[in-house]
């Protein structure tokens, strides 16, 4: 089938929890598999994912708070990590689970993690790519300068209205570069891929809200914290060749998670799902029949 043939059998709906109304896309029955994605994207980012696993889950795939056709609240407390967390939980319930396989990148990876620990008998298994494990992104945060370096934008996201300015010039132009420019395989993303995340950081309000998100948790980020031994068995993969976390990171994330599988990509970057989609529908398909 051609990707677009694929993606009319996508279903567009939304779901109020937590006093927002959240869209989500969604093909298949069966257990629920969520999806959470990432900085600056939509629930686009999983498009080479919801078939596959749609032929034996309920694959849903959000667009998170302050993202795309979501809702997009004004304050900045309402981008801290307790309200994200209560998103994914009221999603969750509110599709009339108990449980699911969460599957997050990115910043959906950073809400994941701390979702296991705080509800992890809502997790059947945790898939997680390119975003440490908190503990140790808060320890290289601290005391690791090349990781420092890479983070800088963290610091800058602080500063009001700048960023969005800058996201904004020359027709959202940043936004497309960070996947044209960043990607090690850089045919991942189609120019009508680029199109769909700029519209989706142009709609009224998203580039505020997503980047409140770093504005919100920064004491999060910076502060140490006894995450104690997850669980939820986990699968970890990771591109290689990502330009804003080391693959350091990814060392000693045994200590924190009893079942952990661990995969390295290489010539992939970030944007592992869409770089290298068939290898990381492999992996999943693995793990989840193990």
């Amino acid at each position: 089938m051609a990707d677009n043939e694929l993606e009319s059998a996508f279903q567009h709906q939304y779901i109020t929890t937590n006093q927002v109304r959240l869209h989500y896309v969604t093909q298949g029955e069966g257990p629920l598999m969520l999806m959470l994605h990432g900085f600056p994207e939509f629930w686009y980012s999983w498009h080479h994912q919801i078939p596959v696993f749609a032929q034996d889950y309920k694959v849903v795939a959000l667009d998170m708070r302050g993202y795309n056709d979501s809702d997009k609240p004004q304050d900045v407390s309402a981008y801290r990590m307790v309200e994200l967390i209560k998103d994914v939980k009221g999603v969750i319930q509110g599709l009339g689970y108990d449980q699911c396989i969460l599957v997050a990148h990115d910043w959906g990876g950073a809400i994941a993690w701390q979702f296991a620990y705080a509800h992890p008998e809502m997790l059947q298994k945790l898939i997680i790519m390119n975003l440490p494990h908190p503990a140790k992104f808060q320890e290289a945060l601290r005391s690791n300068p090349q990781q420092m370096m890479r983070s800088w934008y963290i610091g800058f996201f602080q500063v009001p209205m700048l960023p969005e300015l800058m996201f904004q010039a020359n027709d959202y132009r940043a936004i497309a570069s960070m996947f044209s420019e960043r990607a090690t395989n850089k045919s991942a993303f189609s120019p009508e891929d680029l199109e769909a995340y700029k519209d989706a950081a142009a709609k009224r309000g998203a580039l505020t809200a997503m980047i409140n998100y770093y504005r919100s948790n920064l004491d999060m980020l910076l502060q140490p914290k006894d995450w104690g031994i997850l669980d939820v068995p986990t699968l970890l993969l990771w591109g290689e060749d990502d330009f804003a976390l080391g693959k350091e990171l990814t060392y000693g994330t045994k200590d924190h998670v009893r079942n952990l599988e661990l995969h390295y990509l290489s010539q992939c970057s970030h944007w592992i799902q869409q770089e290298q989609p068939e290898l990381v529908n492999q992996y999943m398909r693995t793990f989840l029949m193990g």
